[in-house]
């Protein structure tokens, strides 16, 4: 079922941009996709057959870190952090060498991720009431919003019901709580944001030792969709590494996908 569901999405996508460009899939001469989990063969190998069927060409399957890494930085050296469902850092020096950090998955290390600051925020809310009886704080009302709930007990069973939901769905209710004033939200988003900042200096610190100048880009829907987040992460960086150069515009990963198809097209 998942396989179907799968090359429908992939089809519908690729059916629309070349409807777009005005050729037929056929015509693709080679194509770059990147994906989270691109480093798992089973995932890649898929992901390969599945665009077999759709496009001509040679096909390339890549991480998703790889692809926003190219659009923010060429072949250059940089630093870019990735902030969406899940989070990660992913470095490349003047050699060449590459380093990550993060990006292990949401049950071991996804911290700054939309999914751990909705996470968080059901956590939070949870034990805001065990000491305090509150079950109408802001936060929680724009949680339980969100998800189309009344009660807490309801937001109680949502959040431990099997599949997992979408935790990282919750964070425009999240950013919205913050924006409001409430001090559970903010004190959430800032963690995220020095979170994602430890990624950083995870890999500056790691790649560039001898205290380099850096490039760092930011990409993802944490840090597009929340101020607090991105300066919190900003102000973290540039603290501990002031010679590091923090880009605030957000990087279209999608671009350094099309940067690295271009790249092996014949001309």
């Amino acid at each position: 079922m998942w396989f179907v569901w799968a090359r429908r999405r992939l089809a519908a996508a690729i059916g629309h941009a070349c409807a777009a460009a005005n050729i037929k899939p056929a015509q693709i001469e080679r194509t770059c996709v990147g994906l989270a989990g691109a480093g798992r063969p089973e995932i890649s190998s898929l992901v390969r057959r599945l665009l077999t069927e759709l496009v001509g060409g040679e096909i390339e399957v890549v991480g998703d870190m790889v692809i926003a890494l190219q659009a923010a930085f060429g072949d250059g050296a940089g630093v870019m952090v990735i902030a969406g469902t899940g989070s990660m850092a992913y470095g490349r020096d003047a050699s060449g060498n590459t380093l990550r950090a993060g990006g292990w998955g949401f049950s071991v290390f996804d911290e700054g991720s939309g999914h751990w600051i909705g996470r968080s925020a059901i956590a939070a809310v949870m034990r805001d009431y065990d000491e305090t009886g509150e079950e109408n704080s802001v936060l929680m009302n724009s949680v339980k919003k969100s998800w189309g709930l009344t009660t807490r007990e309801q937001l109680v069973l949502a959040a431990n019901a099997s599949p997992s939901p979408d935790f990282a769905a919750l964070l425009p209710a999240v950013v919205s709580a913050a924006d409001s004033g409430d001090a559970l939200a903010r004190s959430i988003l800032t963690q995220a944001g020095t979170e994602l900042a430890r990624l950083a200096k995870i890999v500056i610190r790691r790649l560039f030792p001898d205290g380099d100048p850096v490039p760092v880009a930011m990409s993802g829907g944490v840090f597009s969709n929340c101020a607090l987040v991105l300066q919190v992460f900003y102000n973290s960086v540039s603290a501990e590494y002031p010679n590091c150069s923090v880009n605030p515009a957000m990087i279209e990963a999608v671009r350094g996908a099309l940067e690295l198809a271009r790249k092996g097209a014949r001309v």
